[in-house]
């Protein structure tokens, strides 16, 4: 979880969730990201933002994801932000949305950073935001 805050985070800051692969169960994670988010004191906006961006990341591997795949999303809490990585394994051949797409724009404008890889048949997207103020 140093991807991109370059900073290691403590253990018992970081929650990991696992759920299937299955838009009915987003909702779930988008739950733990506002619960997370309102424990660091993140204005109403903010916490509303990063659900949006949670969202709109899953939605963005759910596309690519294989058959009866798990979601992995990964929380690391840190003294002024909140940093998310969802992983998911990818059918052969797929690629995420390329940096230019409506909904990297989205994500970028909605978090303070957002980035992607794909290796080893699993893409993950981490978003990083900061308390305002920070």
């Amino acid at each position: 979880m140093t991807q991109l805050t370059g900073q290691p985070t403590i253990d018992d800051d970081v929650v990991h969730l696992t759920v299937p692969a299955d838009g009915g169960y987003l909702g779930v994670l988008r739950t733990a990201t506002a619960g997370l988010a309102a424990r660091l004191q993140f204005a109403l906006d903010e916490i509303e933002d990063l659900r949006i961006a949670v969202d709109e990341a899953c939605a963005m591997l759910l596309a690519i994801a294989t058959r009866d795949a798990e979601l992995e999303c990964c929380f690391a809490v840190t003294e002024d932000a909140l940093t998310v990585e969802v992983t998911v394994p990818v059918v052969p051949g797929a690629t995420l949305p390329s940096e230019s797409s409506f909904a990297w724009k989205v994500l970028t404008a909605l978090t303070t950073a957002a980035a992607a890889q794909s290796a080893d048949g699993r893409a993950t997207i981490s978003l990083l935001t900061r308390r305002s103020g920070y």
